[in-house]
């Protein structure tokens, strides 16, 4: 059965056009290697979902009915009445009882719907939904579920997690939800803003590293999108953060600056680029400061003419225009003279 669902998730994915969604192949799998996403953590129940059962005590906690119509039926009229939680009970165990009637993906929607609407239980809610996602693809609308679960975790993210009778703010949670929809859906509207949201909450959690694996990321998978542009500048601060906490690196340096230099040619229009210039200048004069000690370094009585001379020459040609040029030009005519 699991090989019949993946097939139809395929399927599925290729012919919802108008929908701009790519669902995941299905439970335990999933059409997107998990390098596709670097900053990602694609582990866990996110890449290998797990199939429902019926519970332990099937006289107490299982279907109230003998059938699926039967217990649909039932739900319903336990909705009709407002009594909530025994109609999110009973859907569940119509889902887990008969997982592949007809009623069985109708049941699974109403549960989420349930558990988000009528009983305070988002966190529930966005792994009910993904569930509907994951099992059920081509038998439910996956687009509007996948906008149903994009909200879910934007409430999520804003009300917190429960815990006892307090809320906290609970990135790490969070952030996995974020990633989850994205992996299900990476076509959908919502999908640049929504990375937007994981590389902050990464930024949040100090892990300055992911969060700008998942700003390339955005950039690179929705570069038309306003939320690129935004990420260029998030990302900027992010390498910027990253460089001051750990020790001079010159590799390090070059790899900024040249993010840095197309990050001022693809920005060049907004006003927040005289940033990125600064940025920048800052690190380039960094850069010839360490650069000039080191030519300094070959430059002594400790060293050789020629491995001064050589060093000169490679300084002048990395910063023809720094402010220790024209003092590297006058020590390298100085030796070269001496050298004759």
């Amino acid at each position: 059965m699991r090989n019949i669902l993946n097939i139809a998730a395929v399927v599925f994915a290729t012919s919802v056009a108008t929908a701009a969604v790519m669902p995941a192949a299905g439970p335990g799998s999933s059409l997107y290697a998990t390098d596709a996403y670097p900053g990602f953590d694609l582990t866990g129940e996110i890449a290998a979902p797990e199939k429902k059962n019926p519970r332990w005590f099937q006289f107490i906690y299982g279907p109230e009915k003998n059938s699926p119509a039967e217990q649909m039926a039932y739900c319903k009229a336990l909705e009709a009445e407002g009594d909530w939680s025994d109609a999110a009970d009973e859907y569940d165990a119509l889902v887990r009882k008969w997982p592949y009637s007809p009623e069985a993906p109708v049941a699974q929607e109403r549960f989420a719907d349930i558990l988000l609407e009528h009983l305070d239980s988002t966190e529930r809610a966005i792994k009910e939904y993904r569930y509907l996602l994951d099992f059920y693809p081509s038998k439910c609308d996956y687009a509007k579920i996948a906008e149903h679960l994009y909200k879910a975790c934007e409430m999520w993210r804003a009300e917190g997690k429960m815990f006892i009778f307090f809320r906290f703010a609970n990135t790490v949670d969070v952030r996995l939800a974020y990633e989850a929809l994205v992996v299900r859906a990476p076509g959908a509207s919502f999908a640049p803003k929504a990375m937007l949201t994981i590389a902050s909450l990464r930024e949040e959690d100090e892990d300055l590293e992911n969060a700008i694996s998942v700003y390339g990321n955005l950039r690179n998978a929705h570069h038309t999108s306003k939320e690129a542009l935004e990420a260029i500048f998030r990302e900027a601060d992010a390498r910027m953060k990253l460089l001051e906490r750990k020790a001079y690196n010159r590799s390090r340096t070059l790899d900024v600056l040249a993010f840095l230099r197309q990050a001022v040619d693809t920005a060049s229009n907004d006003e927040r680029t005289e940033k990125l210039r600064q940025y920048y200048q800052e690190l380039n004069t960094k850069l010839e400061d360490e650069d000039w000690k080191s030519t300094l370094f070959y430059d002594s009585p400790t060293r050789t003419k020629k491995s001064a001379i050589n060093a000169l020459q490679k300084f002048i040609a990395e910063h023809p225009g720094s402010s220790y040029a024209e003092k590297a030009r006058e020590r390298l005519k100085e030796l070269q003279e001496v050298s004759k």
